[in-house]
């Protein structure tokens, strides 16, 4: 899954991408001059229907857990959207979700 969503302010500007190849990638935005940062984030699968993403944060707001962010975007193999999130415990994040029943996307490091 490829994606990226942008975020700017009066001082700067973020792009967040999901890439298959991390590393090159950073290789690419550094040699056209971008300052390049990886992080890790876990993708959970949602339902298609009004009210999912609600359900997700209802149930992310059970386990006392704290995002530093959270977007979707949408898996065009399986045909769900997907939300991308990033907490400082990622590996607490995906057990408590699938413990909940949520499909959570193959991490690729």
């Amino acid at each position: 899954m490829n994606t990226l969503i942008t975020n700017d302010s009066a001082e700067f500007g973020i792009i967040r991408m999901l890439v298959s190849d991390t590393d090159r990638a950073a290789e690419k935005m550094a040699e056209a001059g971008y300052l390049c940062h990886a992080d890790y984030v876990a993708a959970a699968e949602i339902g298609d229907e009004c009210g999912s993403l609600n359900s997700l944060l209802s149930t992310i707001n059970q386990g006392n857990i704290n995002l530093d962010y959270i977007y979707v975007t949408y898996s065009t193999l399986s045909k769900h959207p997907v939300a991308i999130l990033k907490s400082t415990d990622l590996m607490e994040v995906e057990e408590f979700l699938q413990a909940k029943g949520y499909r959570m996307l193959e991490r690729i490091d």
